[in-house]
């Protein structure tokens, strides 16, 4: 019987994060406390997000909507990394940045996790940004799985490829 496998992986939804800019640049275009205050998001690559605002408070609260909006929709805040309120002219603003993938020491801090905590038997492969789990026993797959959601990691987990 051929060994059943899974992929670890740290993946952004790119249509949930562009939903949620969309949502939030609506919600500040609508709201009282907005008005007035040249609040705005908007993407900045294909990795970051710009809010800007006329006042460090209007442009922190304009990033508590941003991630509002992620969370209603599914996804992990883990994958922001904003920065402090910056002056720029009379604005205010934030850059965030995106983070995908897993680097290669995290990586290896979960393998080690899977090898010394998880079932005899299962294989794991780091494959540049993401990890694959084999096994022959699909029950211990699922046990590693649950083994890893257990942990609390600094970056988003996925579960990709399961077969």
């Amino acid at each position: 019987m051929a060994d059943s496998s899974f992929d670890i992986v740290s993946k952004l939804d790119q249509q949930e994060i562009d939903n949620a800019i969309n949502q939030t640049q609506r919600e500040i275009s609508q709201r009282f406390d907005f008005k007035n205050t040249g609040a705005s998001i908007e993407r900045s690559g294909d990795h970051g997000v710009e809010i800007s605002a006329n006042a460090d408070d209007r442009a922190s609260a304009v990033l508590d909507v941003f991630k509002d909006k992620l969370i209603k929709r599914q996804q992990s805040l883990k994958v922001l990394d904003a920065g402090e309120p910056r002056q720029s002219g009379r604005e205010s603003k934030i850059s965030v940045e995106l983070k995908e993938g897993i680097s290669q020491e995290q990586a290896k801090k979960v393998g080690k996790l899977i090898r010394d905590e998880g079932p005899k038997g299962v294989k794991v492969q780091v494959q540049g940004d993401e990890l694959r789990v084999s096994s022959k026993k699909r029950d211990d797959l699922q046990a590693v799985i649950a083994l890893v959601k257990g942990q609390d990691y600094d970056f988003a987990v996925q579960f990709t490829n399961y077969r």
